[in-house]
Parts: C-alpha cells; structure tokens; sequence
C-alpha cells in the first residue's frame, strides 16, 4: 500500500469500473464486483490490490498473485492459471495507471496557512520568513529552514537538520544532520511513461525518498521519490550540487557523487561508491561496494565492488588505458604517413 502519510485512499472500485475506466476488458465477467482497494507492483500483490504484467517473460508470476486482480494482454491469457482475476488490455501499464489515479491521490499542501495547525515542529526549529510546512509534517529540534522552503504534507525531517533557501521536500523521511542545499527537490514524481491508446500517459510515482542520517544533498539537485517502493541515501553521503538521483535508486553509505551525476532508476550502489562529475550509470544495475566512477563515464554494466571504470562505455581503467593508448599510436601513425 501507499505510505498513508503522502497518499490519500480513495477506493475501493469494483473491478467492473476499473475495466471500464481503463478501457480493459474483464476476462471472466462474472468477477466484476470484486472490489480492489490498492494497486500494487507484481511481486507484492495480494488480496484486494490490482497490479499489471507486460513482460511475457514474467507469465509465471501469476501463479503468486493471491487474490489480486491483473491487467494482462489478452494474448496471454491462456497462460494465466485458473481462477485468476484477470482485466485485459493492449496496455497493461497505461491500464494500471488509470486504476491507480482511481484509487490513490497525493496529498498536497491545502494552501489555508504556510504552517498547517496539524504539523508538529519540536522546540528549536527556526523558521525563515516564506517557510510552508504541510498537514502531519514533523520537524525535529534544532533544525533551520531557510527562506522559501516548502515542506510537504506527511514529511518527516529530523533533528539539527539545515534546509537551504528554496528547497521543496514531498513524500519524503529524512534522518538527523541532513543538509540540503539551495534549490534541492527532494520526492518529486520519478520519470515514468507508457504507452496507451491515446498516446503516452505518466505512470503515478507511489513511493518515498528516505535520506539517512547524515546525508548532504548539493543546490539544485533532485533525488526522485520511488515509483512504488523507496529511493534510499545511505548515511553520511555526499551528494554534489546538480546531481540527479533517480526514483528507486538505492545509495548505500558514504558514497560521493561529484556535480552533474546521473544515477538511472532501480539502480543499486554500495556503500563507499565514488562518481566523479559527470557520471553517468543506466538503470537496473548493480555498482558494488567501494568502487571508483571515473568523470564522464557512461556505466551500462554491473561495475564489480572495489573496481575503478572510465571511459564510454565504462569500462575497467586499466583496459580503458591500454585501448586509448592503441588509438592513439594507430592515428598517430595514420597521420604521419599522410
């Protein structure tokens, strides 16, 4: 279920609304007034939830679902086992979306007073001038928001913290010692997109932004809240100015990126990790602990913990040494010929 705290519920739905909502079709009728009270990813669907598959290669899946209804293209149906609560569509994702928008809203600053009479701000919180703090937010003692800041509905942030000017939080945990520097959004909407029958639609982010204790975060960068599940900092990382963490990310502790990072969805990174500038890592990988992304790298494979890669695609720095310098004895050869 969505963390209560940054979603509200709206359900439930019948199926048979949820069908017609979507545009799907109800593999068995008889089903459609099983009512459905939250969507939820595949791997952890149970009763009363709604969830989707697109993969073909996770048709087994659907042996698990225990009481969860499923949107599911209908050339794949007769995979499906028995009894299962299937709605069918040529756009499971989008489907799911829709249903999601049905049953799940975040919730958003209601705009009376910039601190709302329900937040709980313990002694020694110091407010800026232009300070907005949402319904249930909770701010621990000793921590300084600066002009501007905009703390959201349900968020957490916790004692001897420094929120720089202009800083947005929403859907978010933060621990004790966190800085955030100017301009930061910390919980914003992942990137998330499918394609429906009147083109392409957001997929709704449900998820939150935990930063651990002692977490910095640079001015203007952005950590994405999770399209489902968390998108986690680590302890004591450091985080550069301009760097982009992406939703479900997973930074372990004391790792540092360097300004203009990219760290690519769902991606997992241990503890100790260092990103020189401009690194980028594309999405579902693995970057064991300790170790080393050289600037510009572009990472499209699991880096091995420990090990240093650079170079487009990242590769070890070794290797990457040895082949730069085959180039360039090979065109410098070609060029003193000519």
């Amino acid at each position: 279920m969505p963390d209560p705290r940054f979603f509200e519920d709206l359900g439930p739905a019948t199926l048979a609304e949820l069908a017609s909502l979507s545009g799907a079709r109800l593999a068995d009728p008889a089903g459609g007034d099983h009512r459905i009270s939250h969507v939820a990813p595949l791997e952890g669907a149970g009763v009363g939830a709604v969830t989707f598959l697109s993969d073909p290669k996770r048709l087994a899946d659907l042996a698990d679902l225990d009481g969860a209804a499923c949107f599911l293209k209908p050339e794949h149906a007769d995979r499906a086992p028995p009894g299962r609560l299937l709605l069918l569509t040529s756009h499971p994702q989008a489907a799911w979306a829709a249903a999601a928008q049905r049953l799940h809203a975040p919730r958003r600053h209601d705009g009376a007073q910039h601190v709302h009479p329900d937040s709980e701000l313990e002694e020694g919180v110091t407010l800026s001038p232009g300070v907005t703090i949402g319904q249930g937010a909770r701010i621990g003692r000793g921590t300084w928001l600066a002009p501007g800041v905009v703390i959201g509905p349900g968020v957490t942030v916790g004692r001897d913290c420094r929120i720089g000017a202009n800083v947005v939080i929403g859907f978010a945990l933060i621990g004790d010692r966190v800085s955030i520097h100017a301009g930061a959004v910390i919980g914003e909407a992942g990137f998330g997109a499918a394609g429906g029958p009147a083109g392409v639609v957001d997929l709704p982010q449900l998820g939150r932004v935990v930063l651990q204790d002692g977490v910095t975060i640079g001015a203007n960068s952005c950590v994405d809240r999770g399209a489902f599940g968390d998108t986690t900092i680590g302890e004591n990382t450091k985080i550069d100015n301009l760097v982009h963490v992406a939703h479900n990310v997973r930074l372990g502790r004391n790792c540092v990126a360097a300004a203009f990072t990219g760290v690519s969805g769902s991606t997992v990174v241990g503890d100790g990790v260092a990103f020189g500038g401009k690194a980028g890592v594309a999405d579902h990988l693995t970057v064991g602990a300790g170790a080393q992304i050289g600037a510009s790298a572009s990472v499209f494979k699991d880096v091995p913990a420990g090990e240093t890669w650079t170079g487009f695609p990242a590769r070890p720095l070794k290797r990457w040494l040895r082949e730069t310098a085959w180039l360039s004895r090979k065109a410098g050869g070609r060029e003193s010929k000519g």
